[in-house]
């Protein structure tokens, strides 16, 4: 599997290649994830519509576990302010998953207008890859050292033995466990909710 992580505005970003086994297995709440239309590049991966904090397109986590780790980031947004996400592809292909990610949250829009305080975790299943992508504002806590520790220490090990559950659910805590300690600004002064962020520009 290859991990990696990089600054999603500034589109620098560090991919290292990590083997893993086939063993592969703030707001209100936001409904179920929707396919948008194909992408305008004819052949790429068309990106999925953000209706949720957790987006599996591969089937890969049951309804009961989307749910609670929508729950859980919905707390965290509420309480720090910052935002994060999840999205499970079969694939990115023909794009590298640093390509991909980049147009996710582009489209997505991920954290606060000015505070730029999104992440987020995808997976690439078919693919066997792995990464974070990471705003300006969290990219003193979510470094790309820490960010492939997560994935090669954490997630990894998980996905090996099947438990992408718990994989996902780990690395999740992990990272907000390092943004806790970042001094952002109070939850609900700047910046909208995802769901209201359609007309901002894309990230730069």
């Amino acid at each position: 599997m290859t991990a990696g992580s990089s600054r999603a505005r500034s589109r620098a970003g560090l991919a290292l290649p990590l083997l893993l086994g086939l063993g592969l297995a703030a707001s209100a709440p936001l409904p179920s994830a929707a396919q948008s239309p194909p992408s305008a590049a004819q052949g790429l991966q068309p990106i999925p519509k953000l209706t949720a904090r957790v987006t599996d397109l591969t089937g890969t986590l049951t309804a009961d576990q989307q749910s609670a780790l929508g729950q859980k980031l919905a707390a965290f947004e509420s309480a720090k302010g910052a935002q994060l996400a999840v999205l499970l592809v079969p694939t990115t292909a023909p794009e590298e998953i640093e390509q991909y990610s980049i147009r996710v949250v582009e489209q997505w829009k991920l954290g606060r207008h000015k505070v730029d305080d999104g992440a987020l975790l995808i997976i690439a299943k078919n693919d066997h890859h792995v990464r974070i992508e990471v705003g300006y504002g969290l990219e003193g806590v979510l470094t790309d050292a820490m960010c492939n520790r997560i994935i090669s220490q954490t997630i990894r090990p998980a996905f090996r033995q099947g438990n992408y559950y718990g994989g996902v659910d780990a690395g999740l805590d992990q990272m907000m466990k390092l943004i806790e300690g970042e001094p952002l600004p109070p939850p609900n002064t700047i910046g909208s909710p995802a769901s209201a962020r359609a007309a901002r520009p894309p990230c730069r």
